[in-house]
């Protein structure tokens, strides 16, 4: 298939959450099991970005999307809702209120590089 034909993620939802450092090895692996997994299945590209601190580490989650209509498909209800992992309580320091929801303006990714 040629680049014109392949879908083109238009919404970028960025999600971000703290840990205390000493669980981050765990919640990382928790995260992409319960967390990750499914919503690869349904968004166009999903990133993961971690930091780690002297005292905790931040978690950073990026899915693409083709419209908010799909985003709002695979989520059940407004995309800017939060929803937590069952074991989120557990191992973030606080729970998130929001996520980020942007627009995907422009895209420059050089020949042989993968995102």
């Amino acid at each position: 298939m040629d680049d014109s034909r392949k879908l083109q993620p238009k919404i970028v939802r960025i999600w971000r959450g703290r840990v205390r450092r000493d669980r981050a090895d765990e919640y990382e692996a928790y995260s992409n099991d319960v967390g990750i997994a499914p919503l690869r299945e349904k968004a166009l590209a999903v990133q993961t970005f971690r930091e780690d601190r002297a005292n905790e580490t931040e978690f950073m989650t990026v899915s693409y999307w083709s419209s908010v209509e799909a985003m709002s498909a695979f989520t059940g209800r407004s995309p800017t809702e939060i929803h937590h992992l069952p074991r989120d309580p557990e191992f973030l320091i606080e729970l998130p209120k929001s996520v980020q929801i942007l627009e995907l303006r422009t895209r420059h990714v050089n020949d042989g590089v993968l995102l």
